[in-house]
């Protein structure tokens, strides 16, 4: 049994609809598609059992840590606390990238509900790992070509179908 984007959507929907503690407008379908992205091992298109299972442990992590900075409990975290959860999930970033985040996933008046935290560090998550195949030797420096840029922002596994379709090395 595999679960395709829509029924994902359908699925995380209801479940944070029950937390009455979690401010959310709903994960999007776009979002799903990103989390299948991510998780998708097998290249289906689909999240299996196991790659379900393994979004949800992810998921609910994260529930966690942003739990933890919802202190004054209205279902949202501030800008601020945001920087805090980042670092906590084990994303370490600079000024910049956490402004972008903020202007990117906060509302109007900068605080960030739970869907969107849950998008963000989906987002967070495929760019480490991607950044993370590329750099081999650990020193924090990679050099893409193009189309390997390309590649990996668009999917993971993608990539190395992309370099050898056009005979570049991985």
């Amino acid at each position: 049994m595999e679960i395709c984007a829509d029924e994902l959507k359908n699925v995380l929907n209801t479940v944070v609809n029950k937390h009455k503690d979690l401010k959310s407008q709903g994960f999007t379908l776009e979002s799903c598609r990103s989390m299948i992205a991510l998780m998708d091992t097998d290249g289906s298109g689909r999240l299996n059992l196991q790659e379900f299972h393994h979004l949800w442990k992810k998921i609910k992590a994260w529930q966690k840590i942003f739990k933890h900075y919802d202190t004054d409990q209205s279902g949202t975290i501030n800008s601020y606390e945001m920087r805090n959860a980042v670092n906590d999930a084990g994303f370490h970033l600079n000024s910049q990238l956490y402004d972008i985040i903020t202007m990117r996933y906060a509302d109007r008046h900068m605080n960030i509900d739970f869907d969107s935290f849950i998008c963000c560090f989906i987002r967070l998550e495929g760019m480490f790992r991607a950044f993370n195949a590329f750099d081999k030797d650990g020193d924090g420096i990679i050099k893409l070509n193009v189309l390997e840029a390309v590649g990996r922002s668009i999917c993971l596994p993608c990539a190395e179908n992309l370099c050898h379709l056009y005979a570049l090395p991985p």
